[in-house]
Parts: C-alpha cells; sequence; structure tokens
C-alpha cells in the first residue's frame, strides 16, 4: 500500500513537470527572442454597457407619460421615444409594446411600423413583417429605411427579385454608402452571384472614398484579407464605444461572407462576436442573432431527418 502511494505521487509529480517546464523555459527563453507580434485576425472592445443618460431617459419618459396630461399625439411621441432607449439597450420586448402602444395613439405613426416590421423579420414572421413595412411605405412613401428593412426581410423570406428591387431603391437614394452597396450585393448574389459582383465592383469604382467602412467591400471584392480588414479596422478609433460598433459591422459582414463560400463555421463564429460588442440597435446586430438562430433551425431539422429516416429502417 506504501509503495502505491509513492507512486501516485510520482506520477502527480511527473504530470505537473512539464507544465512547469514550458512555464519556466518561456520565462528563460523570452529575453532572447523577440515577442511573437498578436495575430490581427481577432480583436475585442469591451461589450457596451447600459448608459447613465439611457437610463436616465427611461426615467424621465415614464414619468412624463404617467404624471402629464398629454394629448394622443404627443404620448404617441413618447411611446416611440421610450421604444427607441428601450431598443438601444436591448430590451425588445418592452420596445415592441411602447411602439405597438405608440400606434395604438397614433395609427399613421410610419417609422413605428417600421421598427414592429424589423421584430417581425428577427422573428422570422415575415408576412406580418411584409404588412408592417407596406404599412410605413403607404405612409411615408419616401421612407428609405422601410425600403431597405422590406429588402432584408424579403431577403430572408426568400423572395430574391422582390429583395433586391427594394434594397437597390435604398442604395438610389445614397449610393456612396458603403452599407447600401453591400446588402445590395447581398440580395443580388441570391440572384446571379457574378453579376451580382460585376455590379458590386462597378459601384465601388464610382463611389469609393478614403473612409474605412469601403474596406468592407474591398474584402467582398477579394482586395483585402480578413486579417488586413481587422488591421484597418482600429485605425482613427478613439473610444470604446466607436470601436464596438465597427467590429459589430466588420464581424456580421465577414460572417456573411463565409456563408456565401460555404464555411457554415467560421460563419457562426462572426455572428457570435458581431453578438458580443452589445450594439442592440445596429441592424448587424439584430441580423447576426438572425442568421445563428435560421442556422439552428436547419441544424435541428437535418437531425430530426436523420432520426426519422433511422427509425425507419
Amino acid at each position: 500500500m506504501s509503495n502505491w502511494k509513492g507512486i501516485r505521487y510520482l506520477l502527480g509529480i511527473l504530470l505537473v513537470l512539464p507544465i512547469m517546464g514550458c512555464s519556466s523555459t518561456r520565462e528563460v527563453d523570452a529575453p532572447k527572442q523577440p515577442p511573437k507580434p498578436e495575430p490581427t485576425s481577432l480583436i475585442l472592445a469591451t461589450p457596451l454597457q447600459v448608459s447613465y443618460q439611457s437610463e436616465l431617459a427611461l426615467a424621465r419618459l415614464g414619468q412624463m407619460l404617467s404624471e402629464m396630461e398629454l394629448t394622443k399625439e404627443q404620448r404617441a411621441e413618447l411611446f416611440y421615444e421610450r421604444a427607441v432607449v428601450f431598443d438601444r439597450v436591448g430590451l425588445r420586448s418592452l420596445a415592441r409594446l411602447d411602439f405597438t402602444r405608440a400606434l395604438r395613439e397614433k395609427p399613421d405613426f410610419a417609422e413605428a411600423y417600421n421598427f414592429i416590421g424589423v421584430y417581425l423579420v428577427q422573428q422570422q414572421n415575415y408576412d406580418e413583417a411584409y404588412e408592417a413595412f407596406d404599412s410605413a411605405l403607404e405612409l411615408a412613401p419616401d421612407y428609405d429605411y422601410a425600403y431597405l428593412n422590406r429588402g432584408i426581410a424579403l431577403y430572408y423570406g426568400n423572395r430574391p427579385d422582390l429583395a433586391a428591387a427594394d434594397i437597390k431603391r435604398f442604395f438610389e437614394a445614397q449610393p456612396e454608402d458603403p452599407y447600401r452597396v453591400l446588402w445590395l450585393y447581398i440580395a443580388e448574389s441570391k440572384l446571379d452571384g457574378g453579376k451580382a459582383l460585376v455590379n458590386m465592383r462597378q459601384r465601388f469604382d464610382k463611389y469609393h472614398d478614403s473612409n474605412w467602412n469601403w474596406d468592407l467591400v474591398r474584402l467582398y471584392l477579394g482586395e483585402l484579407t480578413s486579417t488586413q480588414l481587422m488591421g484597418n479596422v482600429v485605425k482613427g478609433v478613439k473610444e470604446n464605444r466607436e470601436l464596438a460598433e465597427r467590429l459589430c459591422e466588420t464581424y456580421f459582414y465577414l460572417g456573411k461572407l463565409e456563408l456565401m463560400k460555404g464555411n457554415r463555421k467560421e460563419a457562426i463564429a462572426y455572428f457570435k462576436l458581431a453578438l458580443a460588442n452589445n450594439v442592440y440597435d445596429f441592424i448587424e446586430h439584430r441580423y447576426s442573432l438572425l442568421e445563428l438562430e435560421i442556422m439552428a433551425r436547419k441544424r435541428q431539422a437535418g437531425g430530426d431527418a436523420t432520426v426519422k429516416n433511422q427509425a425507419s429502417i
């Protein structure tokens, strides 16, 4: 018995020694070798937290709604403003409730219909989302973002012709915006990938400037690698919020590109990184979550089909 205890003691020492050896080797050898550069392919920001200003705004808006005598239109505006703040801090159920209240007070509130439509897309209730965006555009025919959001709904609802038409209208209102170029490419690529790439190249050549976000288009054109892109993302950044917002956008579009290439695992990782920044009111955050949910459903459906096939055998 005593011999067995001795053997276990020696084994314990031997199992620890390799770890201790690696550590001591780093300490001794590090001064002789220049430090290896950190990889630029992964950059993280501190996740955004609820700000004091947002908390104060919610408190004040709640107080105004409960204590002040207001007209129906005033109540609608305050419900809408509070819903926007709820949305910004990630409280989407409360935001949707207030957007609905705003519409109850003011049935012709186009912006509220637009937000309701976005939430319906995130729930994959596409038919109801189309109706919400249709209502917004009937009330405000020149409402650019309702065209974008309806186009995105049509894209995820597998109606690519209509999606491309809506997003093209959104693009034409401000063609120098690289995000509009990207979304139009994403929509058009479902129709004809080669033609979509040619169109994106022409739009890039005509409208691009020195702003960093055109690098996202360069990535899709094959002019930048993901590592080069991530190295450029941090340039000129002065505060954490700006970095978090850039990373949310960048990781989403990296995820979409990997998904287009069929690299599902890489896409999932990028979408999760986009979510990690807590930029709740960016469409890239909203649709990163939707992309993950769609992939999870497909995976579950595939697993269920496999189980059924095995059971039938």
